[in-house]
Parts: C-alpha cells; structure tokens; sequence
C-alpha cells in the first residue's frame, strides 16, 4: 500500500472513530411517579399502543421516541431552558423527534394526585449530579391550548431535588408538596445537569379530581417493567450509561464532544464537522511526519 492511500485510510479511521464517538447519546431517565407522556405510551407498548393518543404520537412521529424515552433533553442547555425552549414546545424540549408530547389534548393518561405532601419517583438509566425541579401548572391551565411558561408556577416549585452519582435499585426518590388544584393538571420536569450544560425535561399529566374533571377523565397511566426495558434495550439508539461527567474526572475534551451527540440544528452539525476534520487534519499531520521519519530513517541504512 503506498504511504498515501495509508494516509487515507489513517484519515477515514479517525474521522469513523470521531463520527461514533460524538454519534452516541446517552439515555437518563423520566418520572414515572406522576408518570411522563412518554414513559407512559412507552408501557403501552410502542408497536401496540392502548389509548387513542398514543396511537396518534406513533402515527405522527413513529415509535422510535417511545424505545427512546429516557433521552428528551438538551444537551447544551447550561441553565437556560426558559430561553432555549419557546411556548408550545416544552414537554418536546423542543426536538422534532418528541414534537408529538407537545400535543394539546385532554385524553393523555393522568395520575391521580391529591394537594400537599407527595411522594416523586424518577427512574435512572444514567445518574447524574445536578438539580431536578417540578413544577405544577397554574390553577387557570387549558389543557386544551399548548403548554406555556406562563402555565407554570415557576416561583413556588413542587420539589427541588440534588441529584447525585447513584441511585437507589435506579431511582432517585424525593419527597415535594402539590398545590391545592382541581381538575387535570400538568407537572413539569427540568433536570439541569451541574457536572454538564446537558438538562432533561418531561410532562406529566396529573388529576387533582373535583367536578372540573368529569368530562377530562382519562385512564391512569402505567410504567414501563423493569421486563419491558430489557426487552427492548436492543431497539433504543440511545446508550444506557452516563458519559462527560466532570465530577468522574472525564478530560475536558470529552465534555465537549458530549454535546454534539444530541444535536440536530446546522450550528451543531456544523460543530461536528469540525470536530471530524480536527481529526482528519490531526492524522494527516501525524501521517506526513511519520512518512518523512522513515525516508529519514532509510536514508541513514
């Protein structure tokens, strides 16, 4: 093979290691006690879904959100969700992939939650420090229109929760207080990274009962079986293992590749050529170096 085709192929084996390192996300998790919409129609099972909305977030968006629903997130959020995801768009964290858990209905499964002290449980496939913080909607929410910041009750959360590097048999359990509610309501969730910018999101439809919800019923919401996540961990693009933390010594480089897994805009993807060429540019030069050493070396024989 002559020193240049070598040089090529030293070229494309870097840029396909690069390529597969920024390509794989990690996957972290979502409530499942009030139960996400995601993790929710995911129980129902993606290829088979019960409840009519469900089916309709598969025919519009297929079922690879569902295997994939520990992964909605931002990975450069770094504490700016407010002005990173626009009205309408916050329990998709606004990604085209979970665009249909934006939906405006009233027929997404509900759990049945009473006003005070509560119990929260958020499943981990990837434990991260950080800070998860619920939120409850207004008591004037629509459920009817899309889901807005104005909805929520920013200044009084329901819970804020440090998170850490373990998880108890793989869930972070915290105790947080509900509003006094009527009707069907909405928890929010916004998971903010402290050892990354990465930050996750998730809704959750709730029922705080009363006559409001006569005509809003719907079913209660199930959770994924622990069975369910190892049959089809075959079928997730998402990895189930932590990657760039800081506070696991990780090298600064790995922090800033960790960003570009997630991305779908042009300035990311356009990040991510850069990052292939920086390999490309780092083999070429390591190529010729080590081509001019050997003619050096074979010179002096």
């Amino acid at each position: 093979m002559s020193w240049t085709r070598r040089l090529l192929a030293v070229g494309a084996l870097t840029a396909g290691v690069v390529v597969t390192a920024a390509g794989t996300a990690g996957a972290h998790g979502s409530l499942y006690g009030p139960t996400s919409r995601i993790a929710a129609c995911y129980a129902e099972g993606p290829e088979h879904p019960q409840s009519q909305v469900c089916k309709d977030l598969v025919a519009m968006s297929g079922t690879q959100p569902l295997y994939d629903w520990n992964e909605v997130n931002i990975a450069n959020a770094n504490g700016n969700s407010r002005q990173l995801i626009p009205d309408g768009k916050l329990c998709s964290a606004d990604r085209d992939k979970y665009k249909a858990l934006d939906m405006a209905r009233t027929d997404w499964p509900a759990t049945a939650v009473k006003a005070g002290a509560n119990t929260f449980t958020f499943r981990v496939t990837a434990a991260h420090q950080g800070v998860m913080t619920l939120y409850a909607t207004n008591s004037g929410y629509d459920p009817t229109q899309p889901l807005k910041w104005s909805d929520l009750d920013l200044a009084n959360p329901v819970a804020v929760y440090a998170t850490g590097r373990s998880a108890t048999d793989g869930y972070y359990t915290f105790n947080g207080t509900l509003p006094s509610r009527t009707g069907r309501q909405l928890i929010y969730l916004v998971w903010q990274r402290t050892d990354s910018p990465e930050a996750f999101y998730g809704c959750s439809d709730v029922d705080f009962g009363g006559a409001a919800t006569a005509a809003l019923a719907a079913k209660a919401p199930g959770t994924p079986t622990e069975q369910q996540l190892a049959a089809d961990a075959g079928l997730s693009t998402v990895t189930q293992h932590d990657h760039g933390a800081a506070a696991a010594g990780a090298p600064a480089q790995a922090l800033a590749l960790a960003p570009v897994s997630y991305a779908t805009d042009t300035a990311s993807s356009t990040a991510m050529l850069g990052v292939v060429g920086t390999g490309l540019i780092a083999a070429a030069a390591s190529g010729v170096l080590l081509h001019r050493r050997m003619r050096t070396t074979a010179g002096r024989v």
